[in-house]
């Protein structure tokens, strides 16, 4: 139980990954696994056909994808196995941490900015600008929480473009395989 910020579940373990928005209001829940840390920070796993919902939706993973959420806590970087439309989905987020009060879940405010990599001829580009300006003024988001957003998605469309590790595939592909070696148990919500 992630009780403390330097704690961890053991590798293996299915973990939630629960999004909100800034009024706290839910958002996306993933069913994930924890696959371990490196560097660049904490690696969740999902399986094909693992769930996906948020309120008035519910998807399942097309193929198997890896999701890094690096110690600063302002994004998470979901990698899909290769042949998938989308290769690289990165959500900016805020607080985005273990729990300090629910075992094994990783939470996170979704900040409506993403930065999407394609591989179906759509290319690189930031997503939502249209959603993140209606939400910084209906939610009030502060203004040094939209400068730090608005220049950390430049930066991650630059360094996505770069292939600059972690947005490298070996980085990635490396966690996809332990991803398939890992027999993990499912989560039942």
């Amino acid at each position: 139980m992630p009780a403390q910020p330097d704690a961890r579940p053991d590798p293996g373990q299915p973990v939630t990954f629960r999004w909100r928005k800034w009024d706290g209001s839910p958002h996306w829940v993933h069913e994930c696994v924890y696959l371990g840390r490196d560097d660049h920070g904490d690696w969740l796993g999902q399986m094909a056909d693992w769930r996906s919902a948020r309120p008035g939706r519910d998807a399942v993973a097309e193929v198997p994808n890896v999701t890094l959420v690096p110690a600063g806590g302002d994004f998470a970087c979901t990698v899909n196995e290769a042949g998938h439309r989308v290769r690289v989905y990165i959500d900016l987020g805020w607080d985005v941490r273990w729990s300090h009060t629910v075992p094994d879940e990783m939470t996170g405010i979704d900040m409506d900015l993403d930065v999407v990599k394609a591989t179906d001829g759509r290319g690189l580009w930031i997503d939502d600008r249209d959603e993140w300006d209606e939400h910084r003024v209906r939610y009030g988001y502060p203004e040094d929480v939209q400068r730090h957003l608005e220049r950390l998605a430049t930066d991650l469309e630059r360094r996505v473009a770069a292939a600059e590790p972690p947005f490298d595939d070996a980085t990635a592909d490396a966690w996809l395989a332990r991803l398939a070696q890992t027999a993990p148990p499912r989560l039942s919500w």
